[in-house]
């Protein structure tokens, strides 16, 4: 089973890529921000963890963690977030490290695919065999952001800021997938890139 990292800027279109992943190769997908979510569950110690840090005034009445809180929380409070982060992150790591060894076993797919938007931050490149960037120009990024998500340019401009730059990606990923144009197009460059030894 061959291990590919998926990471690249907001707007580029990863989500596009993973599902035609699922749809047509033997692939198991796991998103970094879904493992995310599990780790804050109630009962879980990133819950525990983050009650000490941030007290009751981030749950909900069922006793879950109100995110839409922590999120406005963490935007007006960068050390918070930086401690948030640590805590988070680590137990995201391990759950998906975890997750491949236990579909390892399994013996039924042919690619893990990982997707992660701080995949080169966090070091996934140690566990997988292969890390991928998908791209996309920038107009196209933008355009998507507005349609899809309704952002504004302010928006935009700030998070891609905040981001990991093209050249980065370009140098520290294995393989590119432009994914500038069309779906067809981009699943061609995926039946040549995903092939079974």
């Amino acid at each position: 089973m061959k291990v590919i990292g998926i990471t690249g800027g907001v707007g580029c279109g990863k989500s596009t890529v993973l599902e035609l992943i699922e749809k047509n190769f033997n692939a198991f997908v796991i998103k970094a921000d879904d493992v995310g979510k599990t780790v804050l569950d109630k009962g879980t110690a990133g819950y525990k963890n983050v009650m000490e840090l941030f007290g009751e005034e981030i749950l909900l009445d069922s006793g879950e963690i109100d995110r839409n809180r922590l999120a406005d929380i963490d935007f007006h409070d960068k050390k918070k977030l930086m401690v948030l982060n640590s805590i988070v992150h680590p137990l995201v790591k391990k759950t998906i490290v975890e997750e491949m060894a236990r579909i390892r076993c399994t013996d039924r797919y042919d690619f893990f695919i990982v997707e992660a938007a701080l995949l080169l931050e966090d070091h996934y490149e140690v566990f997988c065999d292969e890390v991928w960037y998908i791209y996309a120009d920038e107009k196209t990024r933008k355009r998507r952001l507005v349609e899809s998500r309704g952002y504004s340019e302010e928006k935009i401009q700030g998070i891609m800021k905040n981001q990991l730059q093209e050249e980065e990606f370009r140098k520290r990923c294995d393989r590119i997938v432009d994914n500038s144009r069309t779906e067809g197009e981009t699943l061609n460059q995926l039946k040549k890139m995903l092939v079974v030894d």
